[in-house]
Protein backbone atom coordinates (compact mmCIF):
# COMPACT_ATOMS: atom_id res chain seq x y z
CA UNK A 1 0.00 0.00 0.00
CA UNK A 2 1.21 3.18 -0.98
CA UNK A 3 2.09 6.08 2.10
CA UNK A 4 -1.06 8.46 2.83
CA UNK A 5 -0.13 11.81 0.28
CA UNK A 6 -0.48 13.84 3.15
CA UNK A 7 0.00 13.30 7.36
CA UNK A 8 -2.39 14.53 9.62
CA UNK A 9 -0.84 17.02 11.00
CA UNK A 10 -0.37 18.61 7.28
CA UNK A 11 -4.33 19.49 7.34
CA UNK A 12 -5.09 19.68 10.83
CA UNK A 13 -5.42 23.35 10.92
CA UNK A 14 -7.88 23.65 7.95
CA UNK A 15 -9.78 21.16 10.24
CA UNK A 16 -9.53 22.75 13.38
CA UNK A 17 -12.83 24.77 14.70
CA UNK A 18 -11.45 28.14 14.96
CA UNK A 19 -10.77 29.60 18.54
CA UNK A 20 -9.45 33.46 18.11
CA UNK A 21 -5.86 34.49 20.69
CA UNK A 22 -7.05 35.88 23.88
CA UNK A 23 -9.01 39.42 23.80
CA UNK A 24 -7.38 41.41 26.91
CA UNK A 25 -8.69 44.79 28.63
CA UNK A 26 -5.83 46.43 30.05
CA UNK A 27 -7.38 49.00 32.76
CA UNK A 28 -5.09 51.70 33.76
CA UNK A 29 -5.99 53.15 37.13
CA UNK A 30 -4.85 56.81 39.09
CA UNK A 31 -6.30 59.80 40.44
CA UNK A 32 -6.84 63.15 39.69
CA UNK A 33 -4.81 64.31 42.94
CA UNK A 34 -1.89 64.67 40.58
CA UNK A 35 -2.94 66.12 37.94
CA UNK A 36 -2.68 69.69 39.30
CA UNK A 37 0.96 68.96 40.72
CA UNK A 38 1.77 67.22 37.54
CA UNK A 39 0.38 68.59 34.69
CA UNK A 40 0.34 66.20 31.88
CA UNK A 41 0.62 63.30 34.14
CA UNK A 42 -2.36 61.30 32.79
CA UNK A 43 -1.39 61.88 28.79
CA UNK A 44 2.29 60.65 30.30
CA UNK A 45 1.03 57.73 31.96
CA UNK A 46 -1.40 56.32 29.53
CA UNK A 47 1.49 56.20 27.03
CA UNK A 48 3.06 54.03 29.10
CA UNK A 49 0.08 51.89 29.55
CA UNK A 50 0.08 51.82 25.55
CA UNK A 51 3.51 50.56 25.31
CA UNK A 52 3.01 48.32 28.04
CA UNK A 53 -0.36 46.94 25.94
CA UNK A 54 1.66 47.12 22.52
CA UNK A 55 4.75 44.68 24.41
CA UNK A 56 1.87 41.84 24.78
CA UNK A 57 1.35 41.72 21.14
CA UNK A 58 2.60 38.52 20.33
CA UNK A 59 0.58 36.68 22.97
CA UNK A 60 -3.14 39.00 22.58
CA UNK A 61 -5.45 41.24 21.27
CA UNK A 62 -5.11 44.15 24.06
CA UNK A 63 -7.89 46.82 23.89
CA UNK A 64 -6.59 49.77 26.16
CA UNK A 65 -9.08 51.36 28.25
CA UNK A 66 -8.57 55.17 29.02
CA UNK A 67 -7.05 55.72 32.46
CA UNK A 68 -9.85 55.86 35.03
CA UNK A 69 -9.19 58.13 38.05
CA UNK A 70 -12.69 57.71 39.69
CA UNK A 71 -14.88 54.99 40.81
CA UNK A 72 -17.32 56.50 37.76
CA UNK A 73 -14.44 56.22 34.96
CA UNK A 74 -13.85 52.58 36.47
CA UNK A 75 -16.97 51.43 36.41
CA UNK A 76 -17.71 53.19 32.68
CA UNK A 77 -14.62 51.60 31.52
CA UNK A 78 -15.02 47.86 32.97
CA UNK A 79 -18.32 48.28 31.50
CA UNK A 80 -17.02 49.18 28.01
CA UNK A 81 -14.58 46.25 27.76
CA UNK A 82 -17.02 43.83 28.95
CA UNK A 83 -19.39 45.20 25.80
CA UNK A 84 -16.21 44.98 23.30
CA UNK A 85 -16.03 40.86 24.75
CA UNK A 86 -12.67 41.14 26.13
CA UNK A 87 -11.92 37.62 27.98
CA UNK A 88 -9.82 38.98 30.99
CA UNK A 89 -9.17 42.54 32.83
CA UNK A 90 -5.37 43.07 33.17
CA UNK A 91 -5.35 46.12 36.18
CA UNK A 92 -2.41 48.46 35.93
CA UNK A 93 -1.63 50.89 38.75
CA UNK A 94 -0.03 54.27 36.54
CA UNK A 95 0.17 55.92 40.21
CA UNK A 96 -1.52 55.31 43.67
CA UNK A 97 -4.81 55.16 43.37
CA UNK A 98 -7.71 54.14 46.37
CA UNK A 99 -8.79 50.77 45.99
CA UNK A 100 -12.00 51.04 47.01
CA UNK A 101 -13.11 52.83 43.89
CA UNK A 102 -12.44 49.49 42.24
CA UNK A 103 -14.86 47.57 44.55
CA UNK A 104 -17.96 47.61 43.06
CA UNK A 105 -16.76 47.25 39.17
CA UNK A 106 -14.50 44.04 40.26
CA UNK A 107 -17.70 42.69 42.27
CA UNK A 108 -19.93 42.85 39.21
CA UNK A 109 -17.82 41.80 36.87
CA UNK A 110 -17.59 38.15 35.62
CA UNK A 111 -14.10 38.74 34.31
CA UNK A 112 -11.03 36.91 35.69
CA UNK A 113 -8.91 39.72 36.40
CA UNK A 114 -4.96 39.99 36.66
CA UNK A 115 -3.18 43.37 38.48
CA UNK A 116 0.14 43.78 37.12
CA UNK A 117 2.24 44.96 39.58
CA UNK A 118 4.62 47.01 37.60
CA UNK A 119 6.46 50.52 37.28
CA UNK A 120 7.17 52.71 34.00
CA UNK A 121 11.01 52.34 34.90
CA UNK A 122 13.25 49.50 36.49
CA UNK A 123 15.20 51.02 38.62
CA UNK A 124 15.82 53.70 41.35
CA UNK A 125 18.41 55.77 40.12
CA UNK A 126 20.36 58.97 41.52
CA UNK A 127 18.47 61.00 38.91
CA UNK A 128 14.88 60.52 40.08
CA UNK A 129 13.30 63.41 41.93
CA UNK A 130 9.58 63.48 43.45
CA UNK A 131 7.69 63.38 40.31
CA UNK A 132 9.98 60.60 39.29
CA UNK A 133 8.48 58.87 42.39
CA UNK A 134 4.85 59.85 41.27
CA UNK A 135 5.26 58.34 37.85
CA UNK A 136 6.45 54.93 39.71
CA UNK A 137 4.72 54.58 42.89
CA UNK A 138 2.15 52.02 41.50
CA UNK A 139 3.29 49.52 43.86
CA UNK A 140 0.67 50.52 46.83
CA UNK A 141 -2.12 51.14 45.16
CA UNK A 142 -2.05 47.62 43.81
CA UNK A 143 -1.34 46.27 47.33
CA UNK A 144 -4.50 48.59 48.26
CA UNK A 145 -6.17 47.38 44.95
CA UNK A 146 -5.47 43.55 46.22
CA UNK A 147 -6.44 43.86 49.95
CA UNK A 148 -9.79 45.17 48.75
CA UNK A 149 -10.59 42.28 46.31
CA UNK A 150 -9.15 39.77 48.93
CA UNK A 151 -12.00 41.46 51.58
CA UNK A 152 -14.53 41.03 48.89
CA UNK A 153 -13.38 37.05 48.02
CA UNK A 154 -12.95 38.22 44.63
CA UNK A 155 -10.39 35.89 42.68
CA UNK A 156 -7.13 37.64 41.03
CA UNK A 157 -3.63 36.58 39.45
CA UNK A 158 -0.65 38.68 40.14
CA UNK A 159 2.15 39.45 37.91
CA UNK A 160 5.09 41.26 39.22
CA UNK A 161 7.69 42.22 36.71
CA UNK A 162 9.50 44.58 34.98
CA UNK A 163 7.50 45.47 31.99
CA UNK A 164 9.94 45.46 28.96
CA UNK A 165 10.62 41.51 29.83
CA UNK A 166 9.96 38.89 27.78
CA UNK A 167 8.81 37.11 31.05
CA UNK A 168 6.19 39.64 31.97
CA UNK A 169 4.70 38.91 28.33
CA UNK A 170 5.04 35.43 28.85
CA UNK A 171 3.20 35.23 32.45
CA UNK A 172 0.84 37.47 30.89
CA UNK A 173 0.00 35.36 28.01
CA UNK A 174 -0.14 32.28 29.79
CA UNK A 175 -2.71 34.22 32.70
CA UNK A 176 -4.86 35.67 29.25
CA UNK A 177 -4.91 32.09 27.91
CA UNK A 178 -6.79 30.91 31.38
CA UNK A 179 -8.82 33.75 31.06
CA UNK A 180 -10.17 33.01 27.85
CA UNK A 181 -10.17 29.29 28.31
CA UNK A 182 -12.68 30.66 31.64
CA UNK A 183 -14.70 33.29 29.78
CA UNK A 184 -15.36 31.17 26.93
CA UNK A 185 -16.21 27.57 29.01
CA UNK A 186 -18.89 30.07 30.73
CA UNK A 187 -20.40 30.20 27.53
CA UNK A 188 -20.26 26.67 26.63
CA UNK A 189 -23.18 24.08 25.44
CA UNK A 190 -22.39 20.40 25.89
CA UNK A 191 -24.40 18.43 23.82
CA UNK A 192 -25.31 14.67 25.07
CA UNK A 193 -26.78 12.07 22.43
CA UNK A 194 -29.15 9.76 24.71
CA UNK A 195 -28.98 9.34 28.47
CA UNK A 196 -26.14 8.64 30.43
CA UNK A 197 -24.37 5.10 31.11
CA UNK A 198 -26.44 3.39 34.29
CA UNK A 199 -24.49 2.58 37.08
CA UNK A 200 -21.67 5.00 36.03
CA UNK A 201 -21.78 7.22 39.50
CA UNK A 202 -18.12 9.20 38.76
CA UNK A 203 -19.66 11.14 35.87
CA UNK A 204 -22.57 12.63 37.11
CA UNK A 205 -23.01 16.17 37.61
CA UNK A 206 -26.15 18.07 38.56
CA UNK A 207 -26.23 20.42 35.25
CA UNK A 208 -28.10 22.61 37.30
CA UNK A 209 -25.26 23.39 39.52
CA UNK A 210 -22.53 23.23 36.68
CA UNK A 211 -23.90 25.74 34.95
CA UNK A 212 -24.90 28.14 38.04
CA UNK A 213 -20.74 27.63 39.44
CA UNK A 214 -18.98 27.23 36.69
CA UNK A 215 -20.94 27.82 33.18
CA UNK A 216 -21.04 24.97 30.71
CA UNK A 217 -24.52 24.50 29.81
CA UNK A 218 -26.01 20.92 29.12
CA UNK A 219 -28.41 19.83 26.48
CA UNK A 220 -30.11 16.24 26.22
CA UNK A 221 -30.66 15.83 22.64
CA UNK A 222 -32.36 12.53 21.50
CA UNK A 223 -30.70 10.07 18.90
CA UNK A 224 -33.18 10.51 16.61
CA UNK A 225 -31.72 14.25 16.13
CA UNK A 226 -28.54 12.06 15.00
CA UNK A 227 -30.21 9.87 12.93
CA UNK A 228 -31.93 12.65 10.85
CA UNK A 229 -28.77 14.72 10.52
CA UNK A 230 -27.25 11.92 9.36
CA UNK A 231 -29.98 11.08 6.71
CA UNK A 232 -29.57 14.73 5.53
CA UNK A 233 -25.80 14.55 4.58
CA UNK A 234 -25.25 15.36 1.04
CA UNK A 235 -23.67 12.47 -0.76
CA UNK A 236 -20.62 14.77 -2.42
CA UNK A 237 -20.03 15.54 1.73
CA UNK A 238 -19.59 11.87 2.11
CA UNK A 239 -17.10 11.40 -0.61
CA UNK A 240 -15.23 14.73 0.24
CA UNK A 241 -14.84 13.09 3.96
CA UNK A 242 -13.93 9.64 2.25
CA UNK A 243 -11.44 11.20 -0.25
CA UNK A 244 -9.87 13.35 2.74
CA UNK A 245 -9.32 9.95 5.01
CA UNK A 246 -8.00 8.28 2.06
CA UNK A 247 -5.24 10.70 2.06
CA UNK A 248 -4.48 10.53 5.45
CA UNK A 249 -4.68 7.92 6.97
CA UNK A 250 -3.68 4.01 6.25
CA UNK A 251 -7.22 2.70 5.83
CA UNK A 252 -8.06 -1.11 5.77
CA UNK A 253 -8.69 -2.31 2.33
CA UNK A 254 -11.28 -4.57 4.53
CA UNK A 255 -13.65 -1.83 4.94
CA UNK A 256 -16.69 -1.84 2.89
CA UNK A 257 -17.92 0.70 1.00
CA UNK A 258 -20.82 0.61 2.83
CA UNK A 259 -19.20 0.76 6.03
CA UNK A 260 -17.47 3.71 5.04
CA UNK A 261 -20.16 5.69 4.13
CA UNK A 262 -22.21 5.03 7.34
CA UNK A 263 -19.67 6.56 9.53
CA UNK A 264 -18.84 9.32 7.17
CA UNK A 265 -22.80 9.86 7.75
CA UNK A 266 -22.43 9.41 11.30
CA UNK A 267 -19.08 12.18 11.90
CA UNK A 268 -20.79 14.70 9.51
CA UNK A 269 -24.61 14.70 10.81
CA UNK A 270 -23.14 15.37 14.03
CA UNK A 271 -20.94 18.10 12.83
CA UNK A 272 -23.70 19.55 11.66
CA UNK A 273 -25.78 19.29 14.72
CA UNK A 274 -23.24 20.71 16.97
CA UNK A 275 -22.55 23.40 14.59
CA UNK A 276 -25.87 24.57 14.37
CA UNK A 277 -26.79 24.41 17.64
CA UNK A 278 -23.60 26.11 18.60
CA UNK A 279 -22.16 23.32 20.82
CA UNK A 280 -18.73 23.08 21.81
CA UNK A 281 -18.32 19.73 23.37
CA UNK A 282 -20.62 16.46 23.27
CA UNK A 283 -21.16 13.06 24.07
CA UNK A 284 -22.98 9.89 23.03
CA UNK A 285 -23.27 6.69 25.20
CA UNK A 286 -23.26 3.18 22.78
CA UNK A 287 -26.31 2.40 25.13
CA UNK A 288 -28.45 4.75 23.72
CA UNK A 289 -27.06 4.37 20.42
CA UNK A 290 -27.50 1.07 19.93
CA UNK A 291 -30.97 0.67 21.29
CA UNK A 292 -32.49 3.33 19.07
CA UNK A 293 -32.50 0.88 16.57
CA UNK A 294 -31.77 2.75 13.64
CA UNK A 295 -27.83 2.80 13.35
CA UNK A 296 -26.08 0.34 12.14
CA UNK A 297 -22.75 0.89 14.16
CA UNK A 298 -21.57 3.24 16.50
CA UNK A 299 -19.83 6.14 15.76
CA UNK A 300 -16.25 5.80 17.13
CA UNK A 301 -14.24 7.26 14.60
CA UNK A 302 -16.37 10.36 14.36
CA UNK A 303 -14.95 11.20 18.08
CA UNK A 304 -11.85 10.46 16.78
CA UNK A 305 -11.80 13.27 14.20
CA UNK A 306 -14.15 15.64 15.80
CA UNK A 307 -11.55 15.56 18.50
CA UNK A 308 -9.20 16.48 15.85
CA UNK A 309 -11.15 19.08 14.48
CA UNK A 310 -11.26 20.61 18.29
CA UNK A 311 -14.87 19.62 19.77
CA UNK A 312 -14.64 18.47 23.32
CA UNK A 313 -15.80 14.77 23.45
CA UNK A 314 -16.66 12.89 25.77
CA UNK A 315 -18.00 8.93 26.23
CA UNK A 316 -21.36 7.30 28.21
CA UNK A 317 -22.65 10.63 28.24
CA UNK A 318 -19.95 12.20 30.15
CA UNK A 319 -21.11 15.72 30.41
CA UNK A 320 -18.36 17.01 32.64
CA UNK A 321 -15.31 15.58 30.98
CA UNK A 322 -16.78 16.36 27.05
CA UNK A 323 -17.00 19.93 28.79
CA UNK A 324 -13.38 19.53 30.09
CA UNK A 325 -12.44 18.58 26.85
CA UNK A 326 -13.35 22.15 25.41
CA UNK A 327 -11.53 23.85 28.06
CA UNK A 328 -8.48 22.18 27.57
CA UNK A 329 -8.54 23.07 24.04
CA UNK A 330 -8.74 26.64 24.69
CA UNK A 331 -6.22 26.70 27.31
CA UNK A 332 -3.63 24.29 25.88
CA UNK A 333 -4.59 22.89 22.50
CA UNK A 334 -4.97 19.86 21.33
CA UNK A 335 -6.45 17.54 23.77
CA UNK A 336 -6.99 13.72 23.96
CA UNK A 337 -10.15 11.54 25.86
CA UNK A 338 -8.74 8.84 27.38
CA UNK A 339 -9.08 6.62 30.43
CA UNK A 340 -6.68 4.61 33.09
CA UNK A 341 -7.18 1.24 31.51
CA UNK A 342 -4.40 -1.49 33.09
CA UNK A 343 -1.27 -1.09 35.21
CA UNK A 344 2.18 -1.90 33.71
CA UNK A 345 4.39 -2.20 37.07
CA UNK A 346 7.49 -3.49 35.12
CA UNK A 347 7.06 0.26 32.82
CA UNK A 348 6.06 2.09 35.97
CA UNK A 349 3.29 3.49 33.62
CA UNK A 350 -0.54 3.11 33.24
CA UNK A 351 -1.87 1.75 29.29
CA UNK A 352 -4.21 4.36 28.44
CA UNK A 353 -7.12 4.08 25.64
CA UNK A 354 -10.78 4.07 25.60
CA UNK A 355 -13.26 1.90 23.59
CA UNK A 356 -12.10 3.45 20.51
CA UNK A 357 -11.85 7.12 20.28
CA UNK A 358 -8.78 9.06 20.28
CA UNK A 359 -8.08 12.06 18.78
CA UNK A 360 -5.88 11.14 16.08
CA UNK A 361 -3.91 14.84 15.80
CA UNK A 362 -2.06 13.27 18.72
CA UNK A 363 -0.93 9.98 17.16
CA UNK A 364 3.09 9.91 17.20
CA UNK A 365 3.92 11.08 14.05
CA UNK A 366 6.72 8.27 13.02
CA UNK A 367 3.98 5.84 12.59
CA UNK A 368 0.99 5.53 10.76
CA UNK A 369 -2.56 6.77 11.75
CA UNK A 370 -4.74 3.53 10.58
CA UNK A 371 -8.43 3.30 9.54
CA UNK A 372 -9.37 -0.11 10.94
CA UNK A 373 -12.27 -2.62 10.28
CA UNK A 374 -12.98 -3.42 13.68
CA UNK A 375 -14.97 -6.03 14.99
CA UNK A 376 -16.94 -4.89 18.92
CA UNK A 377 -19.48 -6.84 20.72
CA UNK A 378 -19.96 -3.61 22.87
CA UNK A 379 -23.40 -2.60 21.64
CA UNK A 380 -24.42 -5.53 19.85
CA UNK A 381 -24.15 -3.66 16.47
CA UNK A 382 -21.67 -4.29 13.46
CA UNK A 383 -18.21 -3.31 13.07
CA UNK A 384 -17.38 0.27 13.77
CA UNK A 385 -14.74 1.77 11.50
CA UNK A 386 -11.98 2.71 14.17
CA UNK A 387 -8.80 4.74 14.07
CA UNK A 388 -6.17 3.24 15.89
CA UNK A 389 -2.61 4.72 16.58
CA UNK A 390 -0.16 4.77 19.29
CA UNK A 391 -0.37 8.12 21.24
CA UNK A 392 2.90 10.87 20.70
CA UNK A 393 6.08 10.39 23.04
CA UNK A 394 6.38 12.86 25.31
CA UNK A 395 5.65 15.00 28.38
CA UNK A 396 2.50 14.81 29.13
CA UNK A 397 -0.65 16.07 31.74
CA UNK A 398 -4.15 14.22 32.82
CA UNK A 399 -6.62 16.32 34.21
CA UNK A 400 -10.84 15.23 35.37
CA UNK A 401 -13.11 17.33 37.10
CA UNK A 402 -16.04 16.31 39.26
CA UNK A 403 -18.01 17.90 42.12
CA UNK A 404 -17.50 17.01 45.87
CA UNK A 405 -20.15 18.71 47.96
CA UNK A 406 -20.41 22.05 47.30
CA UNK A 407 -17.36 22.57 44.78
CA UNK A 408 -16.06 21.33 42.63
CA UNK A 409 -12.21 19.37 42.40
CA UNK A 410 -9.83 18.94 39.39
CA UNK A 411 -7.30 16.38 39.98
CA UNK A 412 -3.98 16.65 37.88
CA UNK A 413 -1.11 14.67 37.00
CA UNK A 414 1.96 15.53 34.87
CA UNK A 415 3.94 12.68 33.31
CA UNK A 416 5.24 11.09 30.21
CA UNK A 417 4.05 9.27 27.10
CA UNK A 418 6.79 6.67 26.85
CA UNK A 419 8.24 5.34 23.70
CA UNK A 420 7.07 1.68 23.42
CA UNK A 421 6.56 -1.00 20.89
CA UNK A 422 2.90 -1.65 19.42
CA UNK A 423 0.44 -4.36 20.73
CA UNK A 424 -0.55 -6.23 17.78
CA UNK A 425 -3.65 -7.07 19.41
CA UNK A 426 -5.33 -4.04 20.71
CA UNK A 427 -7.37 -2.23 18.50
CA UNK A 428 -8.02 1.17 20.33
CA UNK A 429 -5.50 4.35 20.51
CA UNK A 430 -3.38 3.58 23.14
CA UNK A 431 -0.04 4.79 24.67
CA UNK A 432 1.86 4.34 28.13
CA UNK A 433 1.69 7.14 30.64
CA UNK A 434 4.21 7.15 33.56
CA UNK A 435 3.25 9.29 36.35
CA UNK A 436 5.95 11.99 37.55
CA UNK A 437 5.19 10.70 40.91
CA UNK A 438 5.29 7.48 40.27
CA UNK A 439 2.93 4.62 39.55
CA UNK A 440 1.95 3.74 42.83
CA UNK A 441 1.84 7.26 44.66
CA UNK A 442 0.27 8.77 41.78
CA UNK A 443 -2.78 6.12 41.88
CA UNK A 444 -2.85 5.99 45.45
CA UNK A 445 -3.36 10.23 45.28
CA UNK A 446 -5.68 9.71 42.42
CA UNK A 447 -7.91 7.57 44.59
CA UNK A 448 -7.72 9.48 48.15
CA UNK A 449 -8.69 12.46 45.85
CA UNK A 450 -11.50 10.68 44.37
CA UNK A 451 -10.40 11.08 40.66
CA UNK A 452 -12.74 9.64 38.14
CA UNK A 453 -12.31 7.47 35.63
CA UNK A 454 -12.71 9.30 32.51
CA UNK A 455 -9.90 12.06 31.85
CA UNK A 456 -8.37 14.12 29.10
CA UNK A 457 -4.54 14.36 28.14
CA UNK A 458 -2.44 16.90 27.12
CA UNK A 459 1.27 17.35 25.88
CA UNK A 460 4.01 19.25 28.44
CA UNK A 461 3.23 19.47 31.72
CA UNK A 462 0.35 21.89 32.27
CA UNK A 463 -0.27 21.73 36.48
CA UNK A 464 0.37 26.02 36.42
CA UNK A 465 -2.07 26.64 33.03
CA UNK A 466 -4.94 24.61 35.08
CA UNK A 467 -3.72 25.83 38.18
CA UNK A 468 -4.66 29.77 36.74
CA UNK A 469 -7.95 28.05 35.26
CA UNK A 470 -8.95 26.98 38.62
CA UNK A 471 -7.90 29.64 40.45
CA UNK A 472 -10.52 31.87 38.59
CA UNK A 473 -13.45 29.19 38.82
CA UNK A 474 -12.98 28.80 42.30
CA UNK A 475 -12.44 25.15 41.78
CA UNK A 476 -10.13 23.13 44.03
CA UNK A 477 -6.92 21.52 42.36
CA UNK A 478 -5.17 18.38 43.55
CA UNK A 479 -2.23 17.40 41.79
CA UNK A 480 -1.36 13.95 42.30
Amino acid sequence: MEAPARTPSAVRDSLRVARDRPRLGVLGIMQELYDEMLPGITERQDAYLRKLAGGLDEVVDAVVAAPARTRDDIEREVAELERQGVDGLLVVNLTYGPGLRLTRAAASTSLPICLANVQPEPEVTEAWDMADLTYNQGIHGIQDTANVLVRAGRHFHVVTDDWQSPSFAASVGTWARAAAAVSRWRRLKVAIFGGTMNGMGDIRVDVHTLQRDLGPMVDSLSTGDLARAAAAVEPDSVAALIALEDSLFEVDPLLSATEREDHARMQLGIEATLREGGYGAYSTHFGSIADDGRFARLPLAAASSLMAMGYGFAAEGDCLTAALGCAASDLIGDTQFTEMYAMDFAREAILMSHMGEGNWALARPDRPVRLIKRPLGIGGLEDPPTFLFQYAVGAATLATLFPVGERFRLVVCEGEILDTEELPSLEMPYGFFRPATGLRQANDAWLRAGGPHHQVLNYGHRLEEWRLFCDALAIELVAV
